[in-house]
């Protein structure tokens, strides 16, 4: 177990492990997260608690948010659906718990806006882990993204691959809301160019079952795949695909840990595997963030490694401590939400996103990366 898995569950087991929170601890700040910290979402999550984890140790040993310190509550759903909807209405009940943070899952937090969870909460989600259409369109005044969504990923890889003449793409997806609005990105971005897919193959969500969309892209002549899969799933896809002979260059959305597709899938087979990224960068210091969120990193958990994930997740922590900030000395939900629409053009050093009271969608930014000859992502 990694140490930012191990620091991850210890974090949930204080705070109830897999169930919510039954006895919160007095905090000033509570912020409530739900994060899938076993199963095969397990290495993923723990960075989103680490990310979030390093910023608010930071801002507490600064004295807090107007003298009050942040708590990170987390309990773990294990990527399941109605775990995420049942642990969000029990943080939800506990009055202390001002804002939500950093949930994964499309058809996870989908389910949430179904079932009224964060309309009744009244509560912000800031920085979920999903880029899902169905999050952002319609507009719901609840969730505040920090990364950009599937669909503008979908367009850049599309865009990418068309340039240089690739114009047969497969898709493999996870069989959800997730695969399906990342299916349908890659669509949209073909049919702006006159194309189509030529063969969308799907897996069972919470599963490696990836046997027969290996088989039926395998059976025809494509010039990429795009994979909408979390990481051990395309792992298991990327390693049958490449061992049986398949030659079409590689890409996944975003959402996949480089370093743990080189462990389940062996470098040889995802060397060349392109990534779509929604934030900058995080492995070179070029950017005041950057170089802050290194700082606190190496500052807060030395044995962890710069991350996507956790640097994704350290941006929206510092959106919501900015909000935390804008909503006074004595915040409830409803002046977090009312701040966090303050943030118009908010520069988080470097990388600037902006929210308004019709718009929730703080930035659009998209680069595709590569996993090199050591396994480490290039630009």
């Amino acid at each position: 177990m990694t140490w930012s898995r191990r620091m991850a569950a210890a974090l949930a087991v204080a705070w109830g492990g897999a169930t919510a929170p039954t006895s919160l601890q007095a905090a000033d700040i509570v912020v409530g997260q739900v994060a899938p910290l076993t199963g095969v979402l397990a290495s993923t999550g723990a960075q989103m608690v680490l990310g979030g984890k390093i910023y608010f140790d930071w801002v507490n040993a600064q004295g807090g948010v107007h003298g009050a310190s942040i708590r990170q509550a987390v309990a773990d759903d294990a990527y399941k659906v109605a775990d995420t909807v049942r642990l969000t209405r029990e943080m939800l009940a506990k009055p202390e718990v001002l804002a939500l943070y950093g949930f994964a899952g499309t058809a996870n937090i989908t389910q949430l806006l179904a079932d009224g969870v964060l309309e009744q909460g009244g509560a912000a989600l800031v920085a979920p882990y999903t880029g899902g259409e169905s999050l952002r369109n319609p507009f719901n005044p609840w969730i505040f993204h920090v990364r950009a969504g599937y669909g503008d990923e979908a367009e850049h890889m599309v865009q990418q691959l068309t340039t240089l003449g690739m114009n047969r793409v497969a898709v493999m997806y996870q069989d959800d809301g997730f695969g399906k609005a990342g299916l349908a990105g890659v669509e949209a971005a073909l049919a702006k160019r006159n194309l189509k897919v030529v063969v969308a193959a799907g897996y069972e969500r919470n599963t490696d079952k990836v046997d027969e969309a290996v088989k039926a892209i395998k059976a025809v002549d494509v010039h990429a795949v795009i994979m909408i899969a979390v990481n051990k799933p395309a792992a298991a896809f990327i390693q049958r695909y490449r061992e049986q002979g398949g030659g079409a260059q590689l890409y996944n959305i975003s959402v996949v840990d480089p370093t743990e597709l080189v462990k389940l899938a062996g470098l040889k087979n995802v060397h060349g595997l392109g990534i779509s990224q929604v934030v900058p960068y995080p492995y070179r210091p070029q950017l005041p963030v950057v170089r802050e969120y290194q700082t606190l990193l190496k500052k807060y958990a030395p044995e962890a490694e710069v991350n996507y994930t956790s640097f994704e997740q350290f941006l929206g922590a510092k959106v919501l401590v900015e909000a935390l900030r804008r909503a006074g000395p004595a915040p409830t939900r409803a002046k977090v939400v009312k701040a966090l629409e303050s943030l118009q053009s908010y520069d988080l050093g470097g990388i600037t996103l902006g929210y308004s009271p019709t718009n929730r969608i703080g930035s659009r930014y998209v680069e595709v990366t590569v996993i090199g000859s050591n396994g480490r992502l290039m630009k």
